[in-house]
């Protein structure tokens, strides 16, 4: 069913390109970050046309000044969605996409959240080599001072090369992901899994594979779409002339909690539908090493333990069950309230859409 949106209120400007790449579309989700969202376009209205053709914003139901200062611009390039209510950050790109698919006609699609944006020269390389032989391009990611953005490193899915595989239970995360001299040489390589930060997908691949699936919400819906891409046989590389940055504050290595805590669950539910995705025929067996370790995680919560278990044990019963009907609504409140006992019925079916 496809989401309702707002009728678009800014003219698109139809434009033919010159570039070796063809027609570029960026898709940014906002929400609540007006500051860091004026940023970011004004970082990409400022590239010439040829270069990127529009640019989608999905307004995810910011309660700020976002709407009223989006409603005030008046470049034709951009394009402007708000959502009735808060669709999360998968939600946002799900019909962001679709409308850059529907009404843009691109050749391409470069999604980001609004506090990421690409360096100046990006767009200029990323039309200066050829592009067709892959669906999907991979920026590196950087915060502003220059050191690599870990939640957007780039991965290859060690469930599918007996090498990295052999490379993860030895080294962890650090076994699977891209490395620092990765970062810095002079051509790309192939990757299985991008971030929805700098992520330039080619719209055949839209076509072949569809839209991602905003009912995730947040997290693991880069993952997922990237792997629904590869199993389409699909190539997916990772260039490091392709330059992004991303504004945002990193986690203090002492916390170990998630703030707001109903974002365990999304987390938690998600990552066991990558997991049974990557891993395969070996998906029952990292059951029985993940599972045990996310239970302990409990000790970390003090003060919120009973809150803590009845979002994992429901992540857990719904990553399992492949279960995304429920409400984020419903998910707030069962971070603030008791688990359910044995026997109670699904809350969420009792929280209509």
């Amino acid at each position: 069913m496809q989401r309702p949106h707002s009728p678009l209120r800014i003219p698109v400007l139809t434009l033919e390109t010159t570039s070796n790449a063809g027609r570029l579309v960026a898709v940014v989700v906002t929400f609540n970050r007006l500051a860091q969202l004026k940023i970011t376009l004004e970082r990409l209205l400022g590239v010439q046309a040829d270069h990127l053709a529009a640019v989608v914003v999905v307004n995810n139901a910011s309660t700020d000044d976002t709407a009223a200062w989006l409603e005030s611009q008046t470049n034709t390039r951009l394009n402007v969605i708000t959502s009735s209510k808060n669709l999360g950050g998968a939600g946002g790109f799900e019909i962001g996409m679709r409308h850059a698919m529907e009404q843009l006609s691109p050749d391409w699609i470069v999604v980001m959240d609004d506090d990421a944006r690409p360096e100046p020269a990006c767009f200029v390389k990323f039309h200066s080599a050829p592009r067709s032989s892959h669906w999907g391009w991979s920026a590196a990611v950087y915060h502003p001072c220059g050191k690599i953005c870990d939640m957007n490193r780039p991965a290859i899915n060690p469930f599918w090369h007996w090498d990295v595989f052999k490379s993860t239970l030895t080294g962890g995360r650090n076994g699977f992901h891209l490395s620092e001299p990765e970062y810095e040489a002079a051509g790309s390589r192939d990757i299985d899994v991008a971030s929805f930060v700098g992520f330039f997908i080619a719209a055949e691949a839209v076509r072949q594979i569809g839209l991602p699936d905003g009912k995730l919400f947040i997290y693991g819906d880069d993952v997922l779409y990237s792997l629904r891409l590869r199993q389409a046989d699909g190539r997916i590389a990772f260039d490091p002339n392709l330059r992004f940055e991303h504004d945002f504050s990193t986690i203090e290595d002492g916390e170990k909690r998630f703030r707001p805590l109903w974002k365990c669950y999304y987390h938690h539910r998600n990552l066991l539908m990558v997991y049974r995705v990557a891993a395969g025929w070996f998906f029952v067996p990292v059951l029985l090493i993940v599972i045990p370790k996310w239970l302990l995680k409990v000790s970390n919560y003090t003060g919120e333990k009973r809150a803590f278990m009845g979002l994992m044990m429901r992540a857990i019963w719904h990553g399992l069950r492949r279960h995304t009907d429920v409400t984020h609504p419903t998910v707030v409140a069962w971070s603030t309230s008791v688990p359910a006992k044995p026997g109670d019925s699904d809350a969420s079916r009792s929280n209509p859409k």
